[in-house]
């Protein structure tokens, strides 16, 4: 929903230095690099007399006015460095805000002395600095006192830490089920924090740093998942592209993501004949795009259908495009909508969500298909297929799993509570599948039923030779255009760019990890066990089955099930997708 991406810088060793030095030691001080400048400093304190004197800087002053706590400071330092590392300006007046994101508890500077010596600071420039030599009657009470002390604040304050955190993934959760914010060009979606989807922006995203606009439905409501689309929202989602990069998803979807856009569009042009004199029916229109692409390609008529106040927007748009005429707006669920025409030659539909199957859309396009298509009408598009693969990224696993063993010396395990309970979307790199992918479900469009939609399914997988563990499952979908309802998908296994590669002016896209990433992402279950695979070889059999189930607190929800034998070692776990 957003991963935390930052790790400790200490070693067991420099915990005990941290927090049991005593200042009679003989230890060699560690040096303290200028915040501002390459400037190197015996201590803190003159450290930050440099920057106010040179710079005019005042660090205790921003610390004072702000009323940070040392985790505040530390991301306050950690900010600083970053910019200045950047090259980039610091604020006139810095805020709370400039450094709110938890990535700035992750050091820019290995054993960063300046945070080691957080705790010596004095509370303003005119006081002398703690942690003067006392005289040796004193010194030993007085260090016991303060580290007491000190371990009182810092219990205090990591089950507070414990606590936000939990409130975090809290609003995570609940921000997927409401999915998305939109603009203008958006079509679905909700609200934030774990956590993009028409081709015209139908879907925008969740978010895991900042939240969207709306409020928080309750579970398995309809009225907020239609609602929240024709809001405007902000929102970014983490994911990785081999360099834990954020993937902006503010600007309306057709432009930052084009590989559905572009799909639906070619598929349409290049295949005019089978909408001129044509009467199609258009399933959660969004802003319209995909129904001015019907009109142009020379469609008699396009119903468009949305439930959200976008039908609005997308009625302006098809009018300012002067095709009123050809296109029909009406608001409301397909299923209870009373259509202009008995039967439609067309149906399209950008219903797909995270996993396939997630927010239940599906059925509502098979509901319209079994209502309104003709016998030999055509679904747009009309197949689909889901694949699995293994996957192995000790990185990832690190930099989001592990290191709360090691936050600063500290064993933050309590954050990792229910860190496996649910289903992550993430763009992962090609260099992490650990093993041959395997296609575990088709849907032929035309034919397949709403409980076909409940499913267990087999997959098989050979690890690689090279795959040092087994940290997880990968899960996406492909997507295939037909020119007619007796085209099949041959073989049934094909990956989009396979079957692409088999016949001339073919349309299809794939939201996996070996093509251009897309909002929907990728579906990533991690094993909580992490099995290591020290004796892999080529050829290693891994199989199982997946099962997508419906949750029973919110039927657009998914729980995904995932069981798997190696070496004659049977394993299950389970996700939620929510």
């Amino acid at each position: 929903m957003s991963e935390r991406e930052f790790q400790s810088s200490s070693e067991s060793s420099d915990e005990e230095g941290w927090l049991d030095a005593n200042p009679e030691d003989d230890e060699e001080p560690q040096l303290v690099i200028s915040l501002l400048d390459d400037r190197v400093f015996q201590d803190a304190a003159s450290m930050i007399a440099h920057c106010k004197e040179e710079h005019n800087f005042d660090f205790l002053a921003i610390r004072n006015r702000l009323g940070l706590d040392f985790y505040g400071s530390v991301k306050l330092i950690n900010y600083i460095r970053q910019r200045v590392y950047e090259k980039a300006a610091l604020p006139a007046e810095i805020s709370e805000e400039d450094f709110s994101s938890d990535v700035y508890l992750r050091p820019v500077l290995e054993d960063d002395a300046l945070i080691l010596a957080l705790d010596s600071l004095p509370k303003s420039q005119d006081q002398p600095v703690a942690g003067e030599k006392q005289n040796a009657a004193d010194s030993e009470t007085t260090a016991a006192t303060n580290l007491q002390k000190k371990n009182d604040q810092l219990q205090s304050e990591l089950e507070s830490l414990a606590k936000q955190f939990e409130n975090y993934r809290l609003a995570v959760q609940k921000t997927l089920d409401q999915r998305w914010g939109m603009d203008e060009d958006t079509q679905k979606g909700a609200n934030v924090a774990k956590l993009l989807n028409t081709p015209d922006n139908a879907k925008a995203t969740s978010e895991s740093q900042k939240r969207c606009e709306g409020e928080v439905p309750s579970s398995g409501g309809t009225d907020y998942y239609f609602e929240s689309y024709s809001h405007s929202g902000k929102n970014h989602f983490p994911s990785r592209d081999g360099a834990h990069n954020i993937l902006p998803m503010c600007a309306p979807a057709d432009r930052t993501d084009t590989i559905r856009t572009d799909a639906y569009r070619d598929f349409i042009y290049a295949n005019k004949d089978l909408f001129a004199g044509k009467t199609v029916l258009d399933i959660g229109c969004g802003t319209g795009i995909l129904s001015m692409f019907c009109a142009k390609a020379g469609a008699k008529l396009v119903v468009a259908v949305d439930r959200s106040e976008i039908i609005d927007k997308a009625r302006e748009n098809i009018f300012h495009n002067g095709l009123a005429n050809q296109v029909t707006c009406l608001k409301g669920l397909i299923e209870e909508v009373t259509l202009p025409v008995d039967k439609v030659d067309v149906i399209v539909s950008e219903w797909m969500g995270y996993a396939l199957l997630y927010e239940a859309m599906l059925p509502s396009v098979l509901y319209a298909r079994d209502k309104y298509l003709k016998p030999d009408g055509l679904l747009v598009p009309s197949h689909a297929s889901l694949f699995l693969a293994p996957v192995s990224d000790s990185e990832y696993i690190c930099d989001n799993i592990t290191f709360w063993r090691d936050v600063y010396g500290f064993d933050m395990k309590a954050m990792q509570a229910g860190i496996y309970n649910d289903a992550r979307m993430l763009v992962m790199p090609e260099k992490t599948i650990a093993g041959t992918t395997s296609m575990f479900k088709h849907l032929d469009l035309h034919t397949i039923q709403v409980e076909d939609l409940v499913f267990t399914a087999s997959w098989k997988s050979e690890l690689f030779k090279d795959a040092e563990s087994l940290d997880g499952f990968l899960v996406w979908f492909d997507i295939y255009f037909g020119t007619s309802r007796t085209v099949q998908i041959e073989p049934v296994d094909a990956s989009s760019q396979k079957w692409i590669g088999g016949g001339k002016q073919r349309v299809a896209f794939t939201t996996g990890p070996f093509g251009k990433a897309t909002h929907w992402m990728q579906c990533l279950l991690l094993n909580k066990a992490h099995s290591k695979l020290l004796t892999a070889a080529d050829g290693r059999a891994i199989n199982g089955e997946l099962s997508f189930l419906t949750a029973d607190d919110n039927p657009r929800a998914l729980t995904l099930r995932v069981m798997w034998t190696r070496d004659a070692k049977q394993q299950q776990q389970s996700w939620s997708l929510r």
